[in-house]
């Protein structure tokens, strides 16, 4: 086999049978992404691919985490206007048309990631392989950066499977694995872990393999009379998601879909003019910006000299309430050995019994839910504590039995097992204060509903040691979680800043504002949902004792809020607080007030924001950055406006902040 070796980023071989084996390997990255230079090489190498052209070509990757995790966004913060954006747009344009093009049989051979501008590369081919495994992802995430794919994947993917099908991957941003993404069309051929992709690739060639073509019922999808048909059906659906002011790009695609939909080239042209528009938008810098705050809480769980060598395989967690049991619930559904203890087994069995719904729903086979039943074990007398990596303390808030219950579980625990409780009121410098080593014990705080919280606070007290901070970051980021972390103090981050902005909304309706008005104002700020439907959601008795402990002056709003609690309304878990809830749904009714929405909004969220000020000058959070990503993925703040720091420092509105 020869190999040219000119190229940073490309390698390419031929083979006796004259096959070319182009393999990405970007230099200097863990991941590839298709960055300027990366494309500049590829079409240097297609022009030497023209100049000798071989019987077939297979482009793969090199890198372990998969074929092109897509474009590389870093680069779109560097351009300064619409006019660049756009020019380096037609540039891939032009390669993709040039591979796809290439007089010879071309086939993307895909592991791992496929995503955005990977994906966009592998439709210019003519087959694609794609291996049967857990990593596999395929699929199109722009408009969660407030952009869709413009690398001429809108047009591609709508003339492959129709355009209603190619709309619903876009608008819904999902990441299929192989078998879903050949049902869909994406992908010709799965091969199995077992298997070899280098071979399926070769056969495809050989054979002279046909792709995937949208059928004639697909193609009628954008026809010009069912195009508006259904391209109203998705803009309803979407405005049940997003508002077009907050973010724009689901509508602009679909709007341009219902103008030229059936038109490859003039799809092509449109990407070009409205993605490069998207893209200097405030909206997609913002939603940009909330990716790298991502990327930053993932970087925080990679280990240094002192964890090295530590991993989180066994969890033992101790009480198995709601809280509790579904931290053991997801821990096992993440792929770790669960022990669950409780005082007696009649505690432990509807956790078990939660447990089993959720692992239903998530996993795709019945030997997977077994699967994750068998490593989810009831453990009354506690023998898991003593195998444990990771022990979780999420008993009811008493500082007399939390100290005992750690008393104890370190005589048993390993030396280097992590001691995390889920307290969110106890300091955990008291929880500590018997403990041997009182610096192993930090905080583990997860939000409720564990399953769909994206994150958990990992609390760090006057006496934890850094290297079990970063154990916590670890195994949050092990079971899918962004790890935040916070000090010990009242409320941490999340809950100190959701109190003031949900007492607000109380004193709001002390003034005769209707709660769906409330509601209302603080979606079109931006919220994905408004403080009276958050109460309830949190429960009512919750909300009155954080608010007592971290403002307890507040009496306008807390007093009508244990009147509440008294009366045995806690919201949606009893059926009835602010709202009557039916189907786990509050019956709102429309706004009634004539009051701008917006400027109330602003009211409602001033408070959150003054929270957020002192939280940073009082070193909650090490950083602006940090305090934006946990109120974003802690509180659900607009993130189309960046986190409620870069907000204020955009809007100008920096308010000062008062003891």
């Amino acid at each position: 086999m020869t190999e040219n070796t000119e190229f940073r980023h490309w390698q390419l071989k031929r083979d006796a049978e004259d096959i070319a084996w182009l393999v990405l390997d970007r230099e200097g990255e863990k991941v590839n992404s298709l960055s300027r230079e990366v494309l500049l090489e590829l079409d240097a190498v297609l022009a030497k691919l023209e100049e000798d052209l071989p019987r077939g070509l297979v482009i793969y990757s090199a890198k372990k985490s998969g074929f092109i995790a897509g474009a590389d966004i870093r680069e779109f913060d560097h351009q300064t206007d619409a006019t660049e954006a756009k020019a380096g747009i037609e540039m891939a344009h032009k390669l993709f048309d040039r591979l796809e093009a290439l007089p010879c049989y071309t086939v993307a051979s895909i592991h791992g990631f496929c995503l955005g501008g990977g994906l966009e590369l592998a439709l210019a081919c003519d087959y694609r392989v794609a291996l049967d495994s857990e990593s596999t992802r395929i699929g199109f995430p722009e408009i969660q950066l407030g952009i869709f794919p413009a690398f001429g994947g809108t047009a591609r993917s709508i003339r492959l499977l129709g355009g209603r099908k190619a709309l619903e991957l876009i608008l819904t941003a999902r990441s299929l694995r192989a078998r879903a993404a050949r049902g869909l069309g994406l992908v010709d051929k799965v091969v199995s872990e077992h298997g070899s992709l280098h071979w399926a690739a070769r056969k495809a060639i050989v054979k002279q393999r046909k792709g995937h073509r949208a059928s004639r019922l697909n193609r009628m999808s954008s026809s010009p009379g069912t195009r508006q048909i259904i391209a109203k059906a998705m803009e309803a659906q979407v405005s049940k998601r997003a508002r077009r002011d907050h973010y724009p790009a689901p509508y602009v695609l679909i709007d341009l879909w219902r103008k030229v939909g059936d038109d490859f080239n003039a799809m092509l042209k449109g990407e070009a003019e409205k993605a490069s528009e998207l893209l200097m938008g405030d909206v997609s810098r913002n939603l940009r910006r909330v990716f790298r705050l991502q990327e930053q809480l993932k970087e925080l769980a990679k280990p240094d000299d002192s964890t090295a060598n530590w991993q989180a395989r066994r969890v033992h967690v101790v009480g198995a309430g709601v809280m509790g049991g579904d931290i053991a619930a997801w821990c096992a559904l993440r792929g770790l050995e669960v022990t669950l203890q409780d005082r007696e087994m009649k505690y432990v069995a509807p956790a078990l019994k939660r447990a089993e719904v959720l692992f239903k729903k998530k996993l795709r086979s019945s030997a997977k839910v077994a699967a994750a039943k068998s490593r989810l074990m009831a453990d009354v007398a506690g023998d898991g504590i003593q195998r444990a990596d990771v022990i979780i303390e999420a008993i009811f808030e008493n500082l007399e039995a939390k100290q005992q219950l750690f008393t104890e579980l370190e005589q048993h625990a390993k030396p280097d097992a992590l001691l995390a409780s889920n307290t969110s009121a106890i300091p955990l410098e008291d929880i500590a204060a018997g403990l041997q080593q009182p610096q192993r014990l930090i905080g583990l705080h997860f939000f409720n509903p564990v399953a769909k919280m994206p994150l958990v606070e990992v609390v760090r007290g006057s006496q934890s040691d850094s290297s079990d901070i970063k154990k916590g970051c670890m195994f949050s980021q092990r079971i899918g979680k962004f790890p935040l972390p916070v000090k010990s103090a009242p409320g941490f981050l999340v809950n100190r800043v959701l109190a003031p902005y949900m007492l607000e909304a109380v004193n709001l309706l002390d003034e005769g504002h209707s709660m769906a008005t409330i509601d209302a104002a603080a979606e079109t700020f931006g919220m994905p949902m408004g403080p009276i439907e958050l109460v309830d959601t949190v429960g009512l008795d919750v909300a009155v004792s954080v608010s007592k402990k971290l403002a307890p002056d507040n009496i306008k709003a807390i007093e009508p809020l244990q009147a509440m609690v008294d009366a045995g309304k806690l919201g949606k878990k009893s059926g009835e607080g602010f709202y009557l809830w039916k189907k786990d749904r509050p019956e709102k009714g429309k706004p009634s007030d004539m009051v701008a929405l917006d400027i109330l909004g602003e009211r409602l969220i001033k408070p959150l924001l003054e929270e957020c000020r002192r939280c940073l000058a009082e070193d909650i959070v090490d950083s602006a950055d940090l305090l934006d990503a946990g109120v974003i993925f802690g509180t659900g703040f607009a993130p189309f406006r960046g986190g409620p720091m870069h907000y204020l420092e955009e809007s100008k509105l920096l308010p000062e902040v008062t003891p």
